[in-house]
């Protein structure tokens, strides 16, 4: 195992995501549930590729740009989340369309033009920035805690990513940018999480602003 650190964090938030999705998924009947359940799913595949390439298969490209396109899942699971939750069904169908399209461009320059992280990280960020609006949006019409927990769970993904961009390390060695990267991620994910349970049970539309659940 080449960065035990790094290996073991990108196994654990492949287990985490994959049991998220895995309980939204036991009652998924709206897009809403659907979509966050392929969010949650994509996130497991990647941090579960990123695993393999960081212990074991440090120069195999195909794991790597595994890596790369399951975030570009995630990138267009999070328009559509972010789509239903402001617009009607017409125009979150136009914006999820829009966004798959965008993945698959996306796609092609991963595979054939540039397939460094930074590129995953530039694509990602339109959706979270979108998807955060959708969240702002909805706890400011609800005062449940969860929402703003999903929020404050978006927000801290950027700051993973910058985190990790940027190169901040708790040790050099011993648990490294990548890792602090995971870490950070593992939090905003449970926070995400809350947030996504909230919103796919029906309960948000129960809860006036004003209030506490």
């Amino acid at each position: 195992m080449t960065e035990p650190d790094v290996t073991i964090t990108d196994f654990l938030l492949s287990l985490e995501a994959l049991a998220f999705a895995l309980l939204i998924a036991r009652s998924a009947t709206t897009p809403l549930q659907r979509w966050f359940t392929i969010f949650f799913v994509a996130t497991a595949v990647a941090s579960l590729a990123g695993a393999l390439v960081h212990g074991f298969f440090s120069d195999n490209k195909i794991l790597w740009r595994l890596v790369l396109i399951a975030l570009g899942v995630v990138a267009a699971a999070a328009w559509a989340i972010g789509a239903h939750m402001l617009f009607s069904d017409r125009v979150a169908y136009l914006i999820t369309l829009a966004a798959w399209i965008a993945f698959v461009a996306y796609a092609l320059i991963i595979a054939y033009i540039s397939d460094t992280f930074s590129v995953a990280i530039v694509n990602y960020l339109p959706a979270t920035l979108f998807l955060i609006v959708a969240f702002f949006t909805a706890s400011r019409e609800s005062a449940a805690m969860p929402l703003a927990l999903g929020l404050g769970g978006l927000v801290l993904t950027l700051i993973a990513a910058g985190v990790q961009q940027s190169g901040i390390a708790l040790h050099p060695k011993y648990f490294n940018h990548n890792a602090l990267y995971h870490l950070l991620q593992a939090i905003a994910l449970f926070l995400i999480f809350r947030g996504a349970v909230f919103l796919t049970t029906g309960i948000a539309t129960l809860v006036p602003r004003g209030t506490r659940p």
